[in-house]
């Protein structure tokens, strides 16, 4: 039994995780515009209702296959400042296992948390190499509800609660989100008016408005008088990257989906390589015997990404061993079935569950599936002054110790765990889907994969399906998993605990065989399916008042 319910058509399909902005890329395609298009004018939009998660000052990963098949990816990443270096940050001698964090939080808040943003520029370059749409046409949405406002809902009602203490700091956010010091009321109205100034300059203007022109002047002066570490150069040099994607097979599907420094699709492939060694389906959904063997090959996927996962312009990330079918054999011989084990994990690079992702297809046969974020909640929780923008954290993703495959080295691309896939099979795709939520995506993806494909779940019951993740220390069950087995987990070594969610809300499309796309979003998030069906009138076909006999 499911919360959701899908949306089905066969014109087009819109997933994000807020109504306004599925209802932005929808708009879109109902007026000829492809997913493309609709995807750009959903971020955008999300920028303004979900600002808490997303922003032009952010980075990302898109995913496009466009109707002739071909597969594109655009990582519009964040870097490290040019002023940055392995040993610019202190760590916290006293921080939890698992952490990123330093003295001060300098990486975590403020000026100098915030990485050189690739969003606005890698949203740009898409609508410009794939879209049929203007960049005002596109971003009409997003400056209609920042200017007018829109209603705020119980989810971002919580999470300013959740970084009401950071917001304080800046008297700028705290106007906004914080009046009379307390978060907004849910279905109170919140209008940005700075921000859709800002958003129009960048309509008329286009991307330069911010890397080259005077909004980016405003930014980087800002920078240099609050210490943070972005200069002119830094955003007048930054550029995108188009990757070839990695693939992997499972069963008689291909998993496609970004490569490094993306860790996500290379690690789902990983995982999905040692599955495939068992009967999945016969060890039934939510079993100890299942559950287990995940949580045995979560600990190796993750030993592996600490060691060798990072920016490929800066570490050599053995990819094909990775994705071998005789790597993860030799692996799945020295998994005890009766036995948790340490696989000698280091610890991964910590990232945000505070991100978002859009799933768009048109009836063309156009996909998107792109995951992109400011990092933490809020970002580094503060506004550059004048212009809305809320900018991102991603300091933080790096490891604030030297000598390790994510330290901190200027220009280099944070490492994520972003995973937008598109799957197919016989070459023609059936499903693509993605996530939110830091370190807990790929592991999320991956177990959606394997409900649909070895368990037979329909989309919507895979999508909301309870989740388990562990990178070798804790396993985190949601509450979908029944008390004895999460007793038998312990009884075999595992450290279990219960927790409220693991990972964000999904969105997933099923593109079924006579055309009809089904989506999917799950209980834990806003997300919501819009579906364009119906179609235009038949050709010749008019109303003849004439023709009416009284």
């Amino acid at each position: 039994m499911t919360e959701k319910f899908p949306a089905r058509g066969k014109r087009g399909m819109v997933i994000t995780n807020h109504p306004l902005a599925s209802a932005a890329g929808a708009e879109i395609l109902a007026a000829g515009g492809n997913a493309i298009d609709a995807a750009i004018a959903c971020f955008f939009t999300l920028t303004v209702v979900e600002p808490m998660m997303v922003g032009i000052l952010g980075g990302g990963m898109a995913h496009i296959r466009l109707a002739d098949g071909t597969h594109t990816i655009i990582d519009n990443q964040s870097l490290a400042p040019s002023a940055t270096h392995q040993t610019i940050y202190t760590p916290d001698p006293n921080a939890a296992p698992g952490t990123m964090d330093t003295i001060g939080r300098k990486n975590q808040v403020g000026p100098t948390a915030v990485a050189v943003p690739g969003n606005l520029k890698g949203w740009c370059e898409a609508l410009d190499r794939f879209g049929t749409f203007s960049r005002s046409d596109v971003m009409e949405p997003a400056i209609r509800h920042a200017s007018r406002g829109f209603r705020v809902t119980p989810y971002l009602h919580d999470c300013i609660g959740d970084a009401a203490a950071d917001m304080t700091l800046d008297p700028e956010i705290a106007r906004l989100y914080l009046p009379n010091g307390k978060p907004l009321e849910v279905g109170g109205r919140l209008v940005t008016r700075d921000y859709a100034q800002t958003l129009t300059d960048i309509a008329q203007h286009g991307p330069n408005h911010l890397y080259t022109g005077p909004l980016g002047r405003h930014y980087a002066d800002h920078m240099a008088h609050a210490g943070g570490y972005i200069t002119q150069e830094d955003l007048t040099t930054y550029k995108t990257i188009t990757r070839e994607p990695i693939r992997g097979a499972y069963r008689g599907f291909e998993i496609i989906g970004p490569p490094p420094p993306s860790s996500g699709p290379l690690h789902i492939v990983q995982i999905l390589n040692i599955l495939e060694g068992y009967d999945i389906h016969k060890m039934g959904f939510g079993t100890t015997e299942t559950v287990h063997l995940l949580a045995e090959a979560l600990k190796i996927a993750f030993a592996d990404r600490a060691a060798a996962t990072a920016d490929p312009a800066f570490v050599r990330v053995p990819v094909e061993k990775i994705l071998s079918k005789s790597y993860a054999a030799d692996r799945r011989s020295r998994i005890d079935p009766n036995r948790a084990q340490a696989w000698s994990a280091e610890v991964a690079p910590e990232t945000s569950a505070y991100t978002t992702h859009v799933t768009v297809a048109d009836g063309a046969g156009n996909i998107v599936a792109s995951t992109q974020t400011i990092n933490s909640l809020f970002g580094a929780r503060y506004i550059v002054p004048g212009t809305g923008m809320i900018p991102n954290n991603y300091m933080h993703v790096f490891d604030p110790h030297p000598n390790q495959a994510s330290s901190v080295q200027p220009g280099k691309r944070v490492t994520s765990s972003m995973a937008p896939v598109i799957v197919t099979k016989n070459g023609k795709p059936i499903y693509a889907m993605g996530l939110p939520g830091g370190l807990r995506i790929f592991p999320s993806v991956m177990q959606a994969l394997s409900n649909l494909i070895d368990h037979g779940m329909t989309v919507q019951e895979a999508v909301e399906a309870p989740r388990v993740w562990t990178q070798g220390h804790a396993l985190e069950l949601e509450g979908g998993i029944s008390q004895p087995v999460f007793e038998a987990l312990r009884d075999k070594g595992h450290d279990t605990v219960r927790m409220p969610t693991v990972a964000g809300g999904m969105s997933a499309i099923h593109f079924h065989e006579d055309g009809t796309m089904e989506g999917a979003a799950c209980w834990r998030a806003d997300g919501t399916p819009i579906a364009v069906g119906g179609g235009l009138a038949r050709s010749g076909v008019r109303f003849r008042p004439e023709a009416i006999r009284h």
